[in-house]
């Protein structure tokens, strides 16, 4: 009987090895060939069963697969691999990195006269939509979201010596410090209203504002809330008013594809500190920014997110100069 030598075993296992590599490598290139396209051209992928919702609304967490791949081509011991890693990773900044920059390092300074808004969606049934405008009282306006029977009610009376004006349409309610006019509810093709339009008139001049609390959008179950927002963009844009601005539960991230419609439209201003204010859910982390400000014809000073209340989704607030300021 012969046994192999211990050079045959040593060729043997370097031989593995190299397959090993081989196939890390492979992988690797793959990895960072999808990665790539994921994150350049998610919002175009077909929307079968429904997936595009989540393809869409997890593009900023793309980022994630780029210390993964790079853990492969350390494994590998490639320095093609370590560059193919540059890939995905450029693409993500190209893509992600301006909306990420925080808006304090270049925001407009305060004008003598600005404007607060602030909106959060209180979740019904917690009992808090009081306890919310509360928190959220030193805004100038307030938008509350997902009103259920006696939240507005409660919402005015804990208000009325701060925010004396109020116009409230289904789940949707605003409550300002400035008078309020030519205030008017929005169906947005639901055939039942969830926005409302107002002017808001304050002392240097007026501002058009929208509040919008999307239908729900689940996977395969995201057609009203499409409609609602393809609609409401018409609106946005046939309307002639220099300065505006749209707030609420959108129920979608500024990635998803049926929110472009309004970003195209509307500008969304960066976050104070940067990265991306994700304001959903509240526990254990926020990991998606369904709640938003959108503008045109304003400076935005501020914009970020805070809790308030028991809600399950963060506050969003935001400050711009007034236009006649």
């Amino acid at each position: 009987m012969s046994f192999p030598d211990d050079a045959s075993c040593h060729q043997r296992q370097t031989g593995s090895s190299s397959g090993a590599r081989r196939i890390l490598r492979a992988c690797l290139i793959w990895g960072a060939l999808l990665s790539t396209l994921l994150i350049l051209f998610h919002s175009i992928i077909p929307d079968v069963m429904g997936l595009s919702l989540w393809v869409d609304s997890a593009a900023p967490w793309y980022w994630l697969a780029v210390p993964a791949l790079l853990v492969l081509a350390l494994m590998a011991k490639s320095r093609v691999g370590v560059a193919a890693v540059l890939v995905p990773a450029v693409a993500w900044l190209a893509i992600f990195g301006p909306g990420i920059v925080p808006l304090a390092w270049g925001a407009p300074e305060a004008a003598a006269h600005q404007l607060t808004i602030s909106s959060q969606n209180i979740e019904a049934g917690t009992g808090a939509a009081a306890a919310s405008a509360l928190a959220l009282a030193e805004s100038d306006v307030i938008s509350l979201q997902e009103l259920d029977a006696g939240s507005a009610q409660s919402v005015t009376a804990a208000l009325i010596q701060t925010h004396p004006y109020s116009f409230v349409v289904g789940t949707v309610g605003l409550w300002s410090k400035y008078l309020l006019s030519d205030s008017q509810p929005l169906d947005l093709g639901l055939g039942w209203k969830r926005a409302l339009t107002t002017q808001v008139e304050t002392e240097s001049g007026s501002v058009r504002l929208y509040a919008v609390h999307a239908a729900s959008a689940r996977q395969n179950e995201h057609g009203n809330r499409d409609r609602m927002l393809d609609q409401l963009a018409g609106i946005l844009r046939a309307d002639q008013s220099p300065a505006l601005i749209a707030v609420g539960d959108f129920n979608a991230t500024s990635t998803d594809r049926a929110f472009s419609a309004l970003t195209g439209t509307l500008d969304e201003p960066n976050q104070d500190q940067g990265m991306f204010g994700f304001s959903w859910p509240r526990e254990p982390f926020a990991a998606l920014r369904l709640d938003h400000v959108l503008q045109r014809g304003l400076e935005v000073t501020s914009n970020t997110t805070l809790p308030a209340g028991e809600s399950d989704h963060l506050a969003v607030r935001a400050t711009v100069n007034l236009p006649g300021s």
